[in-house]
């Protein structure tokens, strides 16, 4: 029996690309959606099949928001016959400049079905200062 077309074309995959996926491709494939409300900023990003032990949410000097963890790859084992290998593994690394209404002290982060939720609250401006008359000479 004849083969597909389908598998001739497979057979082809990853001729054109290198099969080596560098740690810094996985840096680049962490998609994080940044929003504001009228109470908070709300980063979210989609982590599946990550555990919270296995990310870092840390803010740093200059009001930098990063967050980062690693991607383990699944070891093959001996007797493992694989047709394809198309998750990637590695470090990631993503870094935002929080503005200055940003309330750093009060920052929270949530992880609910792969879904890492950081909320950063925004700081109640500050309170009108009065104002003190200054008489002009002249």
């Amino acid at each position: 029996r004849g083969r597909s077309f389908q598998d001739i074309w497979d057979s082809f995959d990853g001729f054109f690309t290198s099969n080596i996926v560098s740690e810094t491709t996985t840096l680049a494939n962490l998609r994080i959606d940044w929003k504001v409300t009228s109470d908070a900023h709300v980063f979210k990003a989609d982590l599946p099949g990550l555990k919270k032990e296995e990310v870092k949410v840390e803010v740093g000097e200059g009001r930098i928001l990063q967050i980062s963890g690693e991607r383990r790859k699944e070891q093959p084992e001996k007797n493992d016959k694989w047709y394809r290998i198309e998750r990637s593994g590695g470090k990631f690394l993503r870094r935002f400049r929080l503005p200055d209404n940003a309330s750093i002290g009060l920052i929270k982060a949530t992880m609910e079905d792969g879904v890492l939720t950081v909320t950063v609250p925004i700081e109640e401006e500050e309170k009108k200062r009065d104002f003190k008359a200054i008489k002009i000479f002249g």
